[in-house]
């Protein structure tokens, strides 16, 4: 079963609240009084306790006979009988499977509405079997910023409360209904705006069982500044609708616009959500708005994809650093949605990081904000996909250090110097490490500068299985006599861009592409200090395995390229040689 964390002994979540089945069963005073026991609150408390190691210990998954199986694929064993006696959901759910063997089932499809996590699974689960509250994970609900938050209220607690009410409500178990909905009551007045819609959804689709919750984050939202076009994307019409009365009658807002924006910018948003920028740019030439006064930009970060917004900038129409009627900056909008490429892409057209929000929040601190600890630290293996979180806060911890590092790549691409055929072959065989190693920065990066509009050059060097099966017309740089032609300085330059951005947003990545492609011994760099034997050993061995695959390429290509210099040497048209080599006419 999979590793969980332990109970809490003292059955509480926050503010010393007690909530148990077991304790429902006897008198509460008697229950938690210095008085000895009775035989009967023994005997509860020792079966709590055998089925709490029942649920926990991984010595009982052979006895298990069902399993819940997440969005990420990962699966929860569980025993039918006990979920079946604790909850209706269950029984009902358990009924049509029969004798079954071994029967798995989605999440998804027991809780339909809303996407659930691991943690908060385990959470109501583990209340099923042994009567028990869970106290908050570890990591969990705190989120990357340490420095200002306490924690309380940021989006990782907010996300993981959320999603074990419903949960909770969705299996039936309406006391943790009643603790959840407590606790989100009480931090609510510190929960940040956006943050609030959250809880407001989720209280929503409990209906009855969270009707003060809900009442209370729509009295919250009816006073804030959330705008109508976020209100519009996110909550159902008749909540909306249920807002911008509260709003009219509190004169918060005018009767006749009520806040939607005018049919001009809203003829520009339609033209986004259609992904037809083209449309866009034709009703700009009607002049009745602009980019800017529509927010067009800030709509097209939050709710279109990544490729819009890119196509967007390039018009050079929308000024990058505008804020909105929220006092948010393109940027800001960017850090909330958490898609890295397009963090790069505003960074790249020159939004600043160090910009505030009227609260005080830098883009870096809302990323941080909205980043679990526990997704964050978390080691990711070179050729597994870094977390879009952790992208995006390590994208703009770089863009705010003033020395982004502008210098070579690494002392292999220097020592290149004149021979601009070397300088190709290296940067294919980089970009192609990275992708091998780095895959998720690798394709942010790719994306940006548009690296696959360029002919990529056949090499014999680093190939995936991805790259090695791309239908993609390629340049021969084998060929003789070599010519450095338009596609070959197109794509030049996009490699060029790729490292440098690279390099640039993503340091950690491109330290270790420096140390592969330039060491001549990897063996010390395979060895660190706290490592095992067995580590030392695995590590060397993939460092070396890295090491030959690359220098093969290096001189393989060299050699071709010196076999077809000389064969060339009579030729009547212009060569580029090896470093030093004159041209023959």
């Amino acid at each position: 079963m999979d590793n969980r964390n332990g109970f809490s002994d003292s059955n509480e979540i926050s503010n010393n609240s007690r909530t148990s089945c077991v304790a429902a069963a006897a008198n509460t005073e008697s229950f938690y009084s210095s008085e000895p026991v009775n035989s009967d609150i023994t005997a509860l408390r020792i079966l709590s306790k055998t089925l709490e190691t029942i649920f926990e210990s991984q010595d009982f998954d052979y006895f298990t006979d069902a399993k819940i199986v997440l969005s990420t694929g990962r699966e929860v064993p569980v025993h039918r009988c006990i979920l079946s006696s604790r909850s209706g959901f269950f029984k009902n759910v358990f009924a049509g499977t029969g004798k079954q063997r071994g029967p798995k089932f989605e999440l998804k499809e027991l809780v339909r509405d809303y996407e659930v996590g691991f943690d908060p699974l385990v959470a109501v689960l583990a209340y099923l079997y042994c009567g028990k509250v869970r106290p908050f994970p570890i990591g969990v609900c705190v989120c990357v910023d340490d420095d200002a938050c306490s924690h309380v209220a940021c989006r990782p607690a907010v996300d993981f409360m959320v999603e074990v009410l419903y949960v909770s409500f969705a299996f039936q178990v309406p006391e943790l209904v009643a603790l959840y909905q407590r606790h989100l009551l009480d931090i609510l007045d510190k929960v940040v705006a956006d943050d609030i819609l959250v809880v407001l959804s989720v209280a929503h689709m409990c209906g009855k069982a969270c009707e003060k919750l809900l009442e209370r984050c729509i009295e919250i939202t009816v006073k804030s500044d959330i705008d109508i076009v976020t209100l519009d994307k996110t909550l159902p019409q008749h909540i909306v609708k249920q807002i911008i009365d509260l709003r009219v009658e509190l004169s918060l807002h005018r009767s006749e616009s009520c806040g939607f924006p005018d049919k001009h910018t809203k003829r520009i948003h339609r033209a986004l959500d259609s992904d037809d920028v083209e449309l866009v740019r034709m009703l700009l030439k009607e002049a009745h708005t602009n980019l800017d006064d529509a927010h067009a930009l800030h709509y097209a970060v939050a709710y279109c994809d990544a490729k819009t917004t890119t196509e967007l900038l390039d018009l050079g129409l929308a000024d990058v650093n505008h804020r909105n009627s929220r006092g948010y900056t393109v940027l800001h909008v960017a850090a909330m949605r958490k898609e890295p490429k397009i963090i790069v892409s505003l960074l790249t057209k020159g939004a600043r990081p160090s910009d505030l929000t009227l609260d005080g929040r830098k883009a870096l601190q809302i990323s941080k904000r909205l980043t679990k600890a526990a997704d964050y630290y978390i080691p990711t293996e070179e050729g597994k996909t870094t977390p879009k979180d952790r992208l995006c806060i390590e994208i703009l911890e770089q863009a705010e250090r003033r020395d982004p590092l502008l210098r070579e790549a690494s002392h292999s691409f220097a020592m290149a110097g004149d021979d601009l055929r070397m300088k190709l072959l290296y940067l294919e065989n980089r970009v192609g490490l990275a992708k091998l190693l780095f895959p998720m920065e690798a394709k942010v990066i790719m994306d940006i500068v548009h690296l696959d509009g360029t002919l990529e050059f056949a090499l014999d060097g680093i190939k995936t299985k991805k790259m090695a099966g791309a239908q993609r017309t390629t340049v021969d740089l084998n060929e003789a006599p070599f010519k450095m032609q338009e596609e070959h300085l197109n794509r030049m330059k996009a490699l060029c861009r790729t490292v440098e951005l690279g390099k640039r947003f993503f340091p950690r990545c491109s330290e270790v592409l420096n140390k592969i492609m330039d060491a001549d011994d990897l063996n010390q760099l395979a060895c660190p200090g706290n490592d095992t034997p067995e580590e030392r050993l695995l590590k060397r061995i993939r460092y070396m395995e890295l090491q030959e695959v690359v220098s093969k390429a290096f001189n393989e290509d060299k050699e071709e390229f010196d076999r077809s210099a000389i064969s060339s040497s009579s030729s009547s048209k212009s060569v580029v040689r090896p470093r030093g080599g004159k041209r023959t006419h």
